[in-house]
């Protein structure tokens, strides 16, 4: 049984495409958590769809079901510090994904994504699903 996660938003995609593996995972974590970070980033991606509608209905349930971790002032710092050290080694990655290792590295998760370039971020618990 795996701790405590933290979800990517390509995860979360995953899982709503019914990806075996995610779901077989999910299911032998303790403790699954979403950052706000990739709710508005699914939100965007499902009022930019064919159906919209569903994918809404869908994504409320999905965050009602679900620990939604939000930023605030901490998060704020540990992100300057990572945006800092990204600079440092010239390896920048998109925005979102700063806040959300941020998150991933404030509350101590293990962030599941399939994303390369969170490798660059040190200190960062990180599963590949």
């Amino acid at each position: 049984m795996s701790g405590s996660v933290l979800l990517d938003t390509n995860i979360v995609i995953a899982l709503f495409s019914q990806d075996q593996n995610v779901i077989e995972k999910l299911t032998e974590t303790e403790k699954v958590f979403v950052p706000s970070i990739v709710l508005g980033e699914l939100y965007y991606g499902a009022y930019n769809s064919v159906k919209s509608e569903q994918n809404i209905k869908q994504l409320d349930a999905f965050r009602d079901a679900n620990t939604i971790l939000r930023c605030d002032a901490l998060t704020a710092k540990q992100y300057g510090n990572i945006k800092h050290q990204l600079k440092k080694m010239g390896k920048p990655i998109p925005e979102n994904d700063i806040w959300i290792a941020a998150l991933a590295m404030q509350y101590e998760l293990e962030l599941v994504s399939r994303d390369k370039h969170f490798y660059s971020i040190e200190g960062l618990l990180l599963l590949r699903w």
